[in-house]
């Protein structure tokens, strides 16, 4: 009789509410928009020149004349490297988010589909046998011949990884992954007997790139790299309920009505596209896209209708306090930012692989 009485209460005692975090999530939405604007303040007045954005702008407002090196500074240094670095980081963290939710793993990053390997072997190539190539080709592509090859090596790699790994018009992620591995290793030992052919001066050029920098920034690098990241991240909004459907199994999504294989594919071609003019545009910048996705999960859960857009927002705002401690730390010298990224990033991502280690052993 107890036995029957314990299960009727416990039949009839409420089952707890599954908590509905998408209010806070679109809080985040709001807080970051507003640190992200702070960040952008700070990032206009950071760096070893002491212009000030206020006295700028309150010359601009009463009519008065700005100095040329205010002008300067502000309009064709700083300001375009703010764009561009709210544009890379934005693309690095949406496309982490795409990739963990493709693949369904937590550690997954833009560099699965190939597209730092193809960029890295494609980069080296073109600071390797610039002197190689024809005079045409040279005066054609100019100051853009290393981000060019670095944005075709990647969107080429990703491609012929897509193409090894869709059968019957279905891509096996866990193809793709084995294939980039094996992609990324012969790249590497290519690009290694590029290196050792190289010169000092082009080994240089090579060290930096590797270690990604927003020095390079100008608006018409700015220009040309916007339309190809707007492109690819404006989809990935559209893709949030395909991939909240993927976390249950290809199956599930199927049985509920997702288009499992337009999910992958649109995913990987923004990857390619947002990771490679990224990747072109300012080098090998690490840990964005794997750390930024993770946090936000911790805090308004894997819903990636209102994670996609807070990683935008929260890897710009990384991206930005990366980019001016780089800035700062050895001024008036500037670090590489894959530096500072991965110096902050690195124990976070250890911190990563404890915690689900410690979740895996429970």
């Amino acid at each position: 009789m107890s036995m029957l009485t314990d299960a009727s209460e416990a039949v009839a005692s409420p089952i707890p509410p599954i908590r509905d975090r998408s209010h806070s999530a679109r809080q985040m939405i709001l807080i970051l928009t507003g640190l992200l604007v702070v960040t952008s303040y700070f990032s206009l007045t950071t760096g070893a020149a002491g212009t000030s954005l206020l006295d700028a702008l309150s010359a601009l407002i009463h009519g008065e004349e700005i100095s040329l090196r205010d002008k300067v500074v502000l309009w064709d240094i700083r300001l375009p490297r703010l764009a561009m670095g709210i544009l890379v980081g934005a693309s690095l963290a949406v496309c982490g988010a795409l990739m963990q939710g493709l693949f369904r793993n937590p550690l997954a990053d833009p560099g699965l589909v190939g597209v730092n390997a193809g960029a890295g072997l494609a980069a080296v190539s073109a600071i390797v046998l610039v002197g190689h190539l024809p005079l045409a080709i040279r005066e054609a592509t100019g100051y853009f011949l290393v981000p060019l090859a670095a944005f075709l090596g990647g969107w080429g790699t990703t491609l012929l990884l897509y193409r090894v790994a869709t059968r019957r018009g279905q891509t096996s992620v866990a193809t793709m992954l084995l294939a980039g591995i094996a992609l990324g290793a012969l790249s590497g030992a290519v690009g290694g007997i590029l290196i050792y052919q190289a010169n000092d001066d082009q080994l240089r050029d090579l060290t930096f790139w590797g270690m990604g920098s927003l020095a390079g920034a100008t608006w018409l690098k700015v220009l040309v790299t916007a339309p190809v990241i707007l492109l690819a991240i404006s989809v990935a909004p559209l893709l949030g309920k395909g991939l909240n459907g993927l976390s249950l199994g290809e199956a599930a999504a199927r049985h509920i009505g997702i288009n499992v294989q337009r999910v992958k594919r649109l995913s990987i071609l923004s990857v390619a596209a947002a990771t490679g003019a990224a990747v072109a545009a300012t080098g090998g910048i690490g840990f964005i896209g794997i750390v930024v996705p993770h946090l936000l999960r911790l805090a308004i859960g894997p819903d990636h209708r209102y994670l996609l857009p807070n990683a935008a927002l929260l890897g710009a705002i990384l991206l930005l306090i990366s980019d001016m401690i780089s800035r700062v730390i050895i001024a008036p010298a500037e670090l590489p930012i894959g530096i500072v990224t991965a110096v902050l990033g690195s124990p976070v991502f250890l911190w990563i692989l404890l915690r689900r280690r410690g979740v895996l052993d429970m």
